[in-house]
């Protein structure tokens, strides 16, 4: 079977997996033994009946056991990802920014920076000071010219940054000296600038039941959350995260200011355990339940806790809970990847009606276009929803006949693969983002929607003071590598096509000349050949 073949392969690909191939169909196994399933992490179902999934999607959703659907249809991908609640802790974003506090400076790092004189450093010493202290000094003098406020337009920024500029040093001849922290300071200016808070996406964490009313039962995750709010509550802002970025700066400054940074956080995170402590001993639970090593980890990631909840499937195929509204929006709007989405449900249908999918056989194609074709006016009728898909999309699932490409599941077993290492170790983004995603390889694109239903995501809104920063950092960066404006650009990109396309001729006619030499040789070797042929029967008369 064809578990049993990819358990051999896979162990023989790694000597540390160990599986086992079970050959029964899963609609037994749930009849049967339906325990089975609750001894496994996350279970992934590949290219089950709709009757057979929902049942295995109601026993999982009833055990909080995430479910992860993969289907592979001609040249359609789909992914589907149903729990209950998904939390990570340790989400990796790609453009987190580090918690340097310079807004808002706790006593330890003020004491550091205010023993620094910039006036009286000789020449090495001031190249070498970190750019943190140059920042929180020219802060300093910011607010003081302006009632004790920083920067907040894009102007007084750029003013900001050109008095950091002025600080350079230059040499004799009034030429600034090559003082690679201060353009460092420069570089990090408007991340600096952003204001310390709680990010929206935390904050309704905070404000999350599941914060608010704890149980016995609660995660530790909640736990975490809930101390985090105490915390919140009491310092206004989450405990800082201990690490600091490389910079141009000499090895004492640099590690006392390192130093610091690792001593609030660990400050910090002792004032957690302290609130994390309370909480379990108010639950009757262990107060040492939660590690130090748990507690440490979750305070270093406060500022990007990620939770998702979808809805169950029995949700999604019921025409009273789906979302139809959303689904209506995608479908006016022409989007190919919710034509496909009701055309999956609607062979499902067909499959419920006739125990085989659409252009299986091919002398049944033509009656199985017209069959889907009443299937999906009947799933759009149950909908509410006007006929708007083509027959174009109709013949085309009828061509697949429900063939599982090598190439199509390949990409999405890679795809799926993925999402499941997310899921069981809590790292990462969500898995994925929307629950759902439809892979359309006729015109390869990808589509991640919540067409299916309402998505919960408590951590879906982005902190729009960092994406501001982003914007204006893209532009900052634009500005300065910029060398060429459009016509330049266009002009190199024309002479390189012209250059490309004389080299191609000039191959072509290589070629042709390389052919023609060919034949020539080839007539010969033919004409050698006869000649062969012709003296050796002369040879032959001339024995006899």
């Amino acid at each position: 079977s064809r578990a049993k073949c990819v358990t051999e392969l896979l162990q023989d690909l790694n000597s540390d997996v160990r599986g086992d191939a079970i050959e029964e169909h899963v609609e037994n196994l749930l009849q049967s033994d339906a325990g089975f399933f609750m001894t496994f992490s996350i279970v992934i179902a590949t290219n089950l009946p709709e009757r057979v999934l929902l049942k295995l999607g109601d026993t999982l959703w009833k055990q909080d056991i995430p479910l992860l659907i993969c289907r592979s249809y001609g040249m359609l991908g789909y992914i589907r990802f149903v729990v209950k609640e998904h939390t990570a802790i340790e989400t990796h974003p790609d453009n987190a920014h580090h918690d340097l506090r310079l807004d808002n400076p706790f006593p330890e790092l003020r004491a550091f920076v205010d023993s620094i004189d910039l006036s009286s450093m000789d020449k090495k010493e001031h190249s070498q000071t970190p750019f943190i202290a140059i920042l929180l000094k020219y802060m300093d003098q910011w607010r003081n010219l302006h009632n004790g406020a920083l920067p907040t337009t894009y102007k007084e920024k750029d003013q900001f940054k050109q008095m950091i500029a002025d600080g350079i040093r230059q040499d004799s001849e009034g030429r600034p000296e090559e003082e690679d922290n201060f353009q460092e300071a420069i570089k990090n200016a408007l991340k600096a600038l952003v204001p310390t808070r709680v990010p929206s996406s935390v904050q309704a964490l905070l404000t999350d039941e599941k914060c608010l009313h704890l149980s016995r039962n609660s995660s530790n995750f909640w736990i975490l959350v809930r101390a985090l709010k105490e915390f919140v509550d009491k310092n206004g802002v989450p405990p800082v995260r201990g690490s600091i970025p490389d910079m141009t700066a000499d090895s004492t400054r640099y590690i006392a200011l390192q130093k610091i940074y690792q001593n609030k956080a660990s400050k910090d995170a002792s004032t957690i355990t302290e609130f994390v402590k309370s909480i379990l001993e108010s639950l009757g639970k262990g107060v040492n339940s939660i590690s130090l090593q748990e507690i440490s980890n979750f305070c270093k990631n406060s500022f990007f806790l990620k939770v998702m909840r979808t809805h169950s499937l029995e949700e999604e195929y019921n025409p009273s809970t789906i979302n139809i509204s959303e689904i209506r929006g995608y479908l006016e709007s022409g989007s190919n990847e919710a034509n496909f989405y009701v055309l999956l449900r609607a062979v499902d249908k067909f499959f419920e009606q006739y125990n085989r999918y659409p252009g299986m056989f091919d002398d049944q194609v033509e009656t199985d276009i017209w069959s889907l074709r009443n299937c999906v006016n009947g799933l759009l009728h149950d909908w509410s929803l006007p006929n708007s898909i083509s027959d174009d999309y109709i013949h085309e699932m009828c061509r697949y006949g429900a063939s599982e490409l090598h190439t199509i599941a390949a990409f999405l077993g890679g795809a799926a693969a993925q999402e499941a290492v997310k899921v069981i170790t809590h790292q990462f983004s969500n898995p994925p983002n929307r629950d759902t995603s439809i892979n359309e390889n006729v015109t390869d694109t990808i589509n991640l929607s919540d067409t299916i239903e309402q998505l919960e995501a408590v951590s879906s809104t982005e902190n729009l003071e960092k994406l501001k920063l982003d914007l204006q950092s893209a532009i900052s960066t634009l500005e300065s590598k910029l060398e060429y404006n459009w016509k330049e650009i266009a002009e190199e990109r024309r002479s390189a096509l012209i250059e490309t396309l004389r080299e191609n001729e000039t191959l072509h006619l290589e070629n042709k000349h390389l052919q023609n030499e060919l034949t020539t040789a080839k007539n010969a070797a033919d004409y050698y050949s006869m000649m062969y042929h012709v003296l050796k029967s002369v040879i032959q008369l001339l024995d006899q």
